[in-house]
């Protein structure tokens, strides 16, 4: 593998991006499979946009200056084109003056908040690395993140529903109280300097987000021009997190080419122009709100239309009926939960069309409401990873209803597809089961700082294998049908046991444990523990919860929790999860939850 996946280095990849290429690029394309195999090539048309996030910001701004870029229901607050860009550009040169520069890593840890728009643009402009941090992310999880990538700079909320960034943030660096802003010296967090805060309030050691753009004058404003000038679309440019198999999270860095080019792909699909306005109640630490929807937005000219901090379903109802939105984001339970939502016969949904819905199958019954019911009978289904920017297969909005629930749609321009044997890694002839890979220019530059788990993830040859299990039908169709490995989907966040099991046999009464999924109506699936308690040692369910509440995201508490004496395991020892599972449901049926 080559040296250029070291990801912590400023300099731009060339090696990776040219091999990630050079299959969807240049071959021809039906998006039906190749030679009886399970391999499908995207369009080479339209061409990769070769631009950054900033100058496609300047042209959508300059195309379209006085339309609408951006609204916040709950605020009232609304930018134009020109306005997103220049408050972005004020931000960024407030970031300059503050000491912030290339290749630096700003950490946002917030809810969907105008601040979070700006702070994305804003780091582009001036080539800082965004790096979103979950906003269900507890102690644990945020202290690993800010030093995993090092980041310099954190911009937060004060807080959100039930987590209280401020203080969490100054538990970690108490040091805060007495430091002068821009300059914190935390023992927990080196490599930290500049705490940036949303909110009037004014906090010990912190910027406030509302002073930053005052803070830059003329220099600082050329200065964002002069570094803007010198960006390159295969630079990185965002961080997200992703939980591993291994148990700790990975950040997979993502580049202007990236992102740029999946956010125009995503919305080619939904056949999105600058008339469209797209409701994105999906949160923007995601792929899903920041690429799909924000930078999807500006690759199109379409406006963005926030419904509030967090999804709730009358507020997105009445921001699709006030706001007369063309297209909807969200997950199948987000869906859901706006079907069956008092207010929605109320609601004038007339303008609806398109949208997506992603991060879990959806029920046959569901869609036919949400075509039917919910006028849009052009939505599509869209499947990908954050690793790949992060679509890589969608529906078109004519296809057949049953492609669009059994099937995850066909291969996306430029990219590269296809199914293979997890043990010996042939690939399969159409229909049949194995690991999905996916090459080309969307996929990730690599683990930043690791080395070794991009080279687990992304052969020498650039195909970056999923770990889902999937076929390709003779169309070229896509059905995803399990994992690889024992991840599990929880209302559309991805769980990947290995950390939960990791976190829980920190408690000191846990001999072992193995966590699994077990299927769930509303949720997809929840999440379920077995524990083996050391010889005398007393736990009950409720206390292993308290034991995550606070350090671990809500989503990845067991709900379910058996005690047992020991754990079903193969003859070379490795734990028997399907076993566990099958035994798990059987109970949960009983009505029994341990024994």
């Amino acid at each position: 593998m080559s040296t250029d996946w070291t990801v912590d280095l400023a300099k731009p990849i060339t090696s990776l991006d040219k091999a990630s290429e050079a299959g969807g690029a240049d071959a021809a394309h039906d998006q039906g499979p190749r030679d009886g195999l399970s391999h499908v090539i995207g369009a080479k048309a339209p061409a990769l946009l070769d631009k950054t996030i900033g100058a496609l910001l300047a042209d959508t701004a300059a195309t379209w200056p006085d339309a609408t870029a951006a609204v916040f229901c709950d605020s009232g607050l609304r930018w134009t084109w020109r306005e997103l860009k220049e408050e972005a550009r004020r931000f960024a040169a407030g970031l300059v003056a503050l000491g912030f520069g290339k290749g630096d890593r700003i950490g946002i840890w917030a809810p969907n908040r105008p601040e979070w728009v700006l702070t994305q643009f804003a780091t582009a402009e001036i080539g800082a690395v965004m790096v979103n941090i979950n906003p269900a992310y507890r102690l644990a999880e945020l202290e690993y993140a800010l030093n995993k990538v090092g980041c310099k700079g954190v911009i937060l909320a004060e807080s959100f529903k039930t987590s209280h960034y401020l203080e969490m943030l100054q538990s970690l660096a108490p040091e805060l109280a007495t430091a002068e802003p821009g300059r914190l010296q935390s023992e927990k967090l080196p490599h930290l300097r500049t705490v940036i805060r949303m909110g009037d309030a004014t906090s010990p050691g912190m910027v406030n987000f509302g002073e930053v753009a005052g803070m830059a004058g003329p220099a600082a404003l050329k200065m964002v021009d002069d570094i803007g000038a010198t960006l390159e679309p295969g630079d990185p440019i965002n961080i997200q997190f992703t939980s591993g198999t291994t148990g700790a999270p990975k950040g997979a860095t993502l580049t202007h080419r990236n992102i740029v080019n999946n956010a125009r792909f995503t919305t080619d699909a939904m056949r999105f122009t600058a008339a469209d306005r797209l409701c994105i109640p999906v949160p923007l630490y995601h792929c899903f709100g920041m690429v799909m929807g924000t930078l999807g937005c500006v690759a199109k000219g379409a406006a963005m239309i926030f419904p509030g901090e967090g999804f709730e379903p009358g507020d997105t109802l009445k921001a699709l009926n006030d706001e007369k939105c063309t297209a909807l984001y969200g997950v199948p339970t987000m869906f859901i939960a706006m079907l069956s939502h008092p207010d929605f016969a109320q609601a004038d949904l007339s303008s609806l069309r398109t949208g997506i819905m992603a991060g879990a199958p959806c029920p046959i019954e569901t869609m036919k409401q949400v075509i039917g019911d919910m006028n849009m009978s052009d939505v599509t289904i869209a499947y990908g990873m954050t690793e790949t920017s992060p679509v890589s297969f969608q529906s078109a909005t004519d296809d057949p209803i049953e492609k669009r629930v059994s099937t995850v749609g066909r291969i996306q321009p430029h990219a590269e597809c296809k199914i293979v044997d997890p043990d010996d890694g042939r690939t399969l002839p159409v229909g049949e089961r194995g690991e999905l890979c996916t090459r080309g220019y969307l996929v990730m530059r690599g683990y930043w700082g690791d080395l070794e788990r991009t080279s687990e993830a992304v052969d020498a040859e650039g195909w970056m294998h999923t770990g889902d299990l999937a076929t390709i039908d003779a169309e070229g169709y896509c059905q995803v049908v399990g994992r690889v490995k024992d991840m599990l989907i929880r209302g559309g966040e991805n769980v990947y046991p290995r950390e939960i099991e990791e976190f829980l046999l920190r408690n000191d009464n846990v001999q072992d444990v193995q966590v699994f999924g077990v299927p769930d109506e509303r949720y997809g699936e929840e999440v379920c523990a077995w524990i083996v308690l050391k010889p005398g040692a007393e736990e009950t369910e409720e206390s292993i919860r308290d034991f995550c509440r606070g350090q671990i995201a809500h989503y990845k508490i067991p709900r379910y929790v058996r005690f047992v004496g020991e754990l079903p395991m193969t003859v070379t020892g490795k734990p028997q999860k399907f076993v566990m599972r099958d035994k798990m449901i059987e109970l949960l049926a009983a009505g029994a939850r341990s024994a």
